[in-house]
């Protein structure tokens, strides 16, 4: 058998790589990639002459029982995403189900993500935090957001800047205006930014100053109190 590597890559910053995932794609027989243009980017950069083929949520389908046949067979594949660790809001996931399905070793190395440095950095409560990824745009959007109304875990949510403030906006429509947020912009890149304040106040400085790159929000989790005093009400 051989082994699947899930290989984290850079969110901004390309020294953010580990010596041991330089190592592992220079050694794997094949590197699955979300995007081959992205990928070749950072392996010219290492200096790393690997095979790339495509690997996205257009073709995972399809692929996923030859790469196991593959795995199966001895080779060792490494799987990357355009950023950060593959399976998190990226692909991954349904070739590694199918590879613990059939008994290979799937081995994931810690490295980059935009999540936890944006969670950590927002200075809310980080002992227990329950991450949502992006919210449906439209079906299923209101039902998930009401299920979170009490929450008392931190939120950690991705959003493209051009939804930032509609989004925001709706969170105040469910949270209150002054539930604490923080809004991380550009993680690990030059323009690196973090807003932090109160949901209508984090709304005022984007309606402002128009949002670009990647988005990272951190919304503080219900109080306790407010959990309790919920729960109440719904028993009466």
């Amino acid at each position: 058998m051989g082994t699947l590597y899930i290989i984290p890559t850079p969110v901004g910053n390309m020294e953010d790589m580990t010596f041991r995932a330089i190592r592992l794609l220079k050694e794997a027989d094949l590197v699955l990639a979300e995007d081959t243009r992205t990928s070749s980017v950072l392996l010219k950069h290492y200096d790393i002459k690997n095979r790339l083929v495509a690997h996205h949520k257009f073709n995972e389908h399809g692929t996923a029982t030859h790469i196991v046949e593959r795995l199966k067979a001895g080779e060792t594949i490494a799987l990357v995403s355009d950023a950060g660790t593959p399976g998190v809001s990226d692909p991954g996931f349904l070739l590694a189900r199918e590879a613990v399905k059939a008994g290979v070793e799937v081995q994931t190395l810690p490295g980059a993500t935009a999540c936890i440095p944006a969670l950590v950095s927002s200075g809310l409560p980080c002992d227990r935090f329950c991450f949502e990824g992006f919210l449906p745009q439209k079906k299923g959007r209101q039902t998930i957001l009401q299920s979170l109304q009490t929450e008392p875990r931190t939120m950690v949510f991705y959003e493209s800047p051009y939804r930032l403030v509609k989004t925001l906006k709706q969170f105040a429509e469910v949270f209150g205006n002054d539930r604490q947020v923080s809004v991380a912009r550009e993680i690990s890149k030059l323009h690196e930014e973090h807003v932090r304040g109160t949901l209508s106040e984090v709304i005022a400085h984007f309606e402002e100053t128009a949002p670009r790159g990647e988005i990272v929000i951190t919304l503080a989790g219900c109080s306790i109190k407010k959990t309790k005093d919920k729960q109440l009400k719904l028993e009466e």
